[in-house]
């Protein structure tokens, strides 16, 4: 640990420190929006739309390596590609006669399968490790101010949603009664869930963003008497998280992001037992 803390003031390692700061400051929405996802049971839903950001991902590098559309890269492609599979879940969702399940384990598999085929026609080498499990040490300066940008985003319209996303995750029923729109909602919770895994994939990738987004959140409702609190917990549980697995993959020279994602399912086995 105090190998840790001496590398952190390092002027040698500035990289260390901007991984640290993105990672505190992705704990915060990684808290809040997880908490939704856990109480309003989504985390299939969350993790078909992390694996479509492959397509996007691989569809933006090509954009922009072989069709030099400088403007272009992975993270606007992941976006795009992520708002438009929260719309094609939402559609699945309230579509009479389509299986849900179905249209989840299609978005799953073909984001995956399209992503990795852009990957391949790239020019020049690109290595999908990186996006698959992620490098959180690779986050530079610029990437603070997106995740900064991003933060806001997502913070502003989930505090300003906050009673709406209430009633939809504990009551579809009751939000209808009082006239809110059930389905304008349950899209608006999937892009707020899209944009949040679009953050979180720099730090674990995409094959592991689903349990930070769902673990803390699920650890803190073990023990929190409101969603407030449930929040509240998720973010501190998170950035905890975060900083122990930097922590420990430095001394142990290990992947950052398995790691934070060990601790977090330890921690939530624990609190599991105890809780029953």
């Amino acid at each position: 640990m105090l190998e840790f803390f001496s590398a952190l003031t390092d002027p040698q390692t500035p990289f260390l420190r901007y991984a640290l700061l993105a990672g505190l400051l992705s704990a915060i929405p990684f808290g809040i929006i997880g908490s939704y996802v856990v109480v309003r049971r989504i985390s299939s839903l969350a993790g078909a739309i992390s694996h479509c950001l492959l397509a996007g991902i691989g569809g933006g590098l090509y954009l922009q390596q072989a069709k030099g559309l400088s403007w272009c890269g992975p993270v606007s492609g992941a976006l795009v590609v992520a708002i438009l599979a929260a719309a094609a879940l939402t559609l699945a969702h309230f579509q009479a006669g389509q299986r849900e399940d179905s249209v989840i384990a299609a978005l799953w598999s073909a984001g995956m399968a399209v992503g990795l085929l852009f990957l391949a026609i790239t020019p020049g080498y690109t290595d999908p490790m990186s996006y698959l499990f992620g490098n959180i040490l690779l986050i530079g300066k610029s990437d603070i101010y997106f995740v900064l940008a991003l933060d806001v985003i997502v913070l502003g319209l989930a505090a300003f949603f906050h009673p709406r996303f209430l009633a939809l995750c504990f009551d579809d029923e009751y939000a209808r009664l009082r006239g809110l729109s059930i389905k304008l909602l349950y899209f608006m919770l999937l892009c707020l869930t899209a944009l949040t895994i679009v953050l979180l994939v720099r730090v674990v990738g995409i094959v592991m963003v689903i349990a930070l987004l769902t673990l803390p959140a699920a650890i803190a409702g073990n023990f929190a008497a409101s969603i407030t609190g449930m929040m509240a917990g998720a973010v501190v549980a998170c950035a905890l998280f975060i900083f122990c697995g930097m922590a420990a993959s430095y001394a142990l020279d290990l992947p950052t992001g398995p790691v934070i994602i060990c601790i977090a399912a330890a921690v939530y086995l624990v609190s599991s037992l105890k809780k029953s």
